[in-house]
């Protein structure tokens, strides 16, 4: 089966229109290009004699994942083969999907897309699909919500989201709520098939509805979904840019927030996470310029040390490293893999 999952959200385009690619290819071919593609950032790391590491491992064995989005042109170009098999090289265990399509790497069913992942020891732990879109035919929960979760389900995911945001109807309190409404049920059907629906946000959610200019939209999401049947996972990079944008009320009074402590306060909420890293600059729009994890400013031995804390925390979090426009994508890849293996927590 080759499906695109390219949606649009007429209210956040400029966030979303990086979901729409994948497939897979496998073979001497495939294989003989990632030497030629990937060059020297792909290299294995180099063996040092440093002193061994100290303390527990941050990261939870296992948990390691990353977003496809990131790795989208090796992927529309190579295939998932040799994409996966960067990956295992570099230590990942999971993947999160973003569509189910390579490009010009050739057709695959989602039986053998599931196989290829199984034999590079990639567990496919959710993917993104579009909320809905202008387009009565496009695939997203709001037109194809059964082919949605049976694509999921071929695919033996253990999450189903979407990273578009809940601004169907606007952005008012009342928009949020009717659009709750849809998640919970979109929830309860992925329950159903013993998935998890999720939402992943960007910063805007972190804004203020425009009818009540000092309730916070990401608030109205907490509060009018279902906790059992709606999930979040935290783009984390997006947060602090949420925390920097929206740290003012229209009427310029202080609304400080801390992403972090959404997450502590509702630990069971958010069973995935998006690793992303930024560099603080107040001169930027958005308060952070992206980089490779490892090379910001966001204190990830923090962020991941204080969610393992929670009850459950060690074992029941999914961590995904991304980055959206990535200068080398298979450098990025192993940076990020090689950063988050290196954090230890004090004794």
């Amino acid at each position: 089966m080759s499906r695109s999952t390219t949606n649009s959200d007429p209210e956040l385009a400029h966030r979303l229109s990086r979901r729409g690619m994948l497939g897979v290819a496998a073979g001497a071919t495939a294989a003989a290009l990632i030497g030629a593609a990937a060059g020297p950032a792909a290299a294995a790391p180099t063996t040092t004699t440093a002193a061994p590491a100290r303390g527990r491992p941050v990261l939870p064995p296992g948990r390691l994942g990353t977003q496809l989005y990131s790795l989208r042109d090796k992927v529309s170009t190579l295939g998932f083969a040799p994409v996966f098999a960067e990956l295992e090289r570099y230590g990942y265990d999971e993947i999160e999907f973003a569509g189910y399509t390579q490009g010009s790497a050739g057709p695959i069913t989602l039986a053998q897309l599931k196989q290829l992942a199984c034999d590079h020891g990639l567990n496919p732990i959710g993917s993104h699909v579009g909320y809905y879109s202008s387009d009565p035919y496009a695939y997203t929960f709001a037109q194809n919500l059964t082919q949605v979760l049976d694509d999921a389900q071929a695919l033996g995911l253990k999450h189903i989201g979407t990273a578009s945001g809940p601004f169907r109807y606007g952005a008012t309190v009342d928009a949020w709520k009717r659009a709750a409404e849809e998640f919970n049920s979109y929830g309860a059907a992925a329950r159903a098939r013993g998935m998890k629906f999720y939402q992943h946000n960007h910063a805007e959610e972190f804004s203020f509805a425009t009818d009540q200019p000092n309730v916070r939209l990401y608030d109205v999401l907490l509060a009018e979904t279902d906790p059992e049947l709606v999930h979040l996972e935290m783009d984390i990079y997006w947060a602090y840019v949420g925390q920097f944008r929206f740290s003012k009320r229209v009427d310029g009074t202080p609304a400080p927030f801390d992403p972090l402590r959404y997450v502590l306060k509702q630990p069971h909420r958010y069973p995935l996470f998006h690793v992303k890293d930024g560099v603080h600059d107040e001169a930027a729009r958005d308060g952070y310029r992206m980089v490779d994890v490892g090379d910001g400013d966001i204190d990830y031995k923090r962020f991941i040390s204080s969610v393992n804390q929670t009850p459950g925390g060690y074992r029941e979090h999914h961590w995904q490293t991304e980055h959206d426009n990535p200068v080398e994508s298979f450098a990025f890849a192993r940076k990020s893999s090689e950063h988050l293996h290196s954090l230890r927590e004090n004794c």
